[in-house]
């Protein structure tokens, strides 16, 4: 079975499920040439927890974590099926090195940071899906090493996404239609998306001293999805930009992928 890539895509509004764009539509895209996975993995910013946990229930729910918006958004449901088998191959995976991970029943499903994305990317929902969620209580380079011991899962047909946004600054969102972007948040766009492309990941996975980073990361749950795809990454792949752009001023759309 030929290795699927990883991905990280900067899934932005919620609302994008309700409006294709550019954005969506790069991310359908992402898969047309892809064989079609066996399952799917999913590490959304949404589910930020303490301890590692993982999806195991057979039937996840749509999750609408969020509020103001309108009834038409939170009647959108993705029923894809849930994969406790895998569930339980990723614990085995994790538990040795990381032993706080846990399978969960019944809690959470499939928030926006996965639903979002993947009704475009595969909208017959017909994949079975798992979504991990991240430990808030590690250090950066523990997430990159979780990334690290899911290698092996990529040479088996699932297909690894992390969810986030590379920038993410609700508290200085501007709306509106054409809004160009904060010189800070395009500043660590370019930075972070240099990085990446040179293979010298170290400034990305210690970010807090770097240029404009406390304003392009008040809160780190949206970043760290993407040093799970650093760790996921093998030596030799080469980095493709899905597509770019920020939007509301600080919401950086940056998706990119390792093949």
């Amino acid at each position: 079975m030929s290795r699927l890539p990883v991905m990280f895509i900067g899934h932005g509004s919620p609302m994008y499920a309700l409006h294709p764009n550019r954005y969506t539509q790069s991310w359908a895209d992402s898969v047309i040439n892809l064989p079609k996975p066996v399952a799917i993995l999913m590490i959304s910013a949404h589910w930020y927890t303490r301890g590692t946990r993982l999806g195991a229930m057979p039937t996840p729910q749509t999750i609408h974590d969020f509020r103001g918006f309108p009834d038409e958004l939170y009647a959108v449901k993705y029923p894809a099926p849930g994969s406790p088998k895998l569930a339980k191959q990723i614990f085995d995976l994790l538990h040795p090195t990381h032993p706080t991970v846990t399978l969960e029943e019944s809690e959470w499903g499939l928030d926006h940071g996965a639903w979002s994305i993947l009704k475009y990317m595969y909208p017959l929902a017909d994949i079975p899906v798992v979504q991990m969620s991240i430990d808030a209580s590690l250090g950066h380079s523990q997430h990159v090493a979780i990334g690290q011991t899911l290698r092996p899962l990529r040479d088996q047909g699932i297909l690894i996404i992390s969810s986030g946004n590379i920038v993410h600054n609700l508290g200085q969102v501007v709306q509106g239609q054409d809004v160009p972007p904060a010189t800070w948040a395009s500043t660590f766009e370019t930075f972070f998306k240099e990085h990446v492309a040179s293979g010298d990941c170290s400034p990305l996975i210690n970010w807090q001293d770097t240029q404009f980073a406390q304003l392009a990361i008040p809160t780190p749950d949206h970043y760290l999805p993407a040093l799970y795809t650093f760790g996921l990454k093998h030596p030799e792949e080469q980095l493709q930009i899905l597509t770019e752009g920020v939007e509301m001023s600080t919401i950086s759309m940056l998706s990119f992928a390792f093949a």
